[in-house]
């Protein structure tokens, strides 16, 4: 807008702008902004209400009722007792630690090993890389369930049952996390690579110095999605593992429910020990995980 335009409407350009305007600079009505906080405050309440609901059971007395209609949020007298308790019932710690050591091999061997085939699958070149591509979207296509015998019988073979090695092992190389690097590898551009080539540089070089920083975000997807299935896989530490030593968190917690059913707030105190850690580590890796889903995003 021209200053003599400026004159004539007596305001500046910017002033007559929408207030409200989507990414494309298109204004939004107001009926339809109240229906997208509405939409997003029912998505809240629906993924966040049950993990607030399962913290305010945990910190409620024994002589509040958690059954009262209407029911209520807030605790008349918080209390960390059933914190103790799950403490003193099991060894909650133990199991904890053990779930750390798994979770943690989990996403060293997830991170060195996706990236280092997704780079494989992206910038190399050699015969049979589709193929090796195709092998990896296959395998996302094969459920679980369907494996989870062999995989029992080749842990038995190689003497890894009831052994945290034997829980690793089997998740120790996702399927979907090296689809991530690979397309997080395509995106960067080729001349990059081939100004190091020119340089001197050979595969390993460029690989560590110029191709994996620049991912460093689907990294951190990586990271995060190999720590939470790594804590929260129930099913196979349960067949593996048979020594209560080697236990982890989630199996560990399963006594409350067999034992404990009818004490909710114990139940729900060992389930805010659980998802604790996760939310720590997405507190602190949410800055590179959205930024590592526009690095990973698959190409057309």
């Amino acid at each position: 807008m021209s200053v003599a335009e400026k004159v004539r409407t007596g305001r500046p350009a910017a002033a007559r702008q929408p207030r409200v305007a989507d990414e494309h600079g298109r204004r939004i009505r107001g009926l339809e902004l109240v229906w997208r906080y509405l939409l997003l405050l029912a998505v809240l309440a629906l993924t966040v209400g049950p993990f607030l609901w399962q913290l305010s059971t945990s910190l409620k007395g024994p002589a509040e009722d958690i059954f009262s209609s209407p029911p209520t949020f807030l605790p008349e007298h918080p209390t960390l007792h059933n914190y103790e308790r799950v403490a003193e019932t099991i060894p909650v710690w133990d199991y904890a630690l053990n779930s750390l050591k798994v979770a943690a091999a989990n996403v060293v061997t997830n991170c060195v090993g996706s990236a280092l085939a997704g780079y494989a699958l992206a910038r190399l070149r050699y015969r049979g890389r589709r193929a090796a591509t195709l092998a990896f979207v296959l395998a996302m296509l094969v459920p679980v369930e369907g494996i989870i015998i062999a995989q029992f019988t080749t842990m038995r073979e190689l003497g890894l049952n009831n052994t945290l090695v034997g829980v690793v092992l089997p998740g120790s190389v996702a399927a979907m996390n090296v689809l991530l690097m690979r397309n997080a590898f395509l995106n960067l551009p080729y001349e990059i690579e081939e100004a190091a080539f020119v340089d001197g540089a050979n595969v390993w070089q460029r690989f560590w110095r110029i191709a994996l920083p620049s991912v460093r975000g689907t990294l951190a997807v990586v990271a995060i999605f190999a720590f939470m299935g790594a804590w929260d896989d129930f099913l196979w530490p349960l067949i593996v593992l048979s020594d209560p030593s080697k236990f982890t968190l989630t199996i560990g917690l399963n006594y409350l429910h067999g034992t404990f059913a009818n004490d909710e707030r114990l139940v729900a105190a060992g389930t805010v020990i659980a998802v604790a850690p996760l939310i720590v580590l997405f507190a602190c890796l949410q800055r590179y995980f959205f930024r590592g889903v526009g690095e990973g995003a698959v190409k057309g």
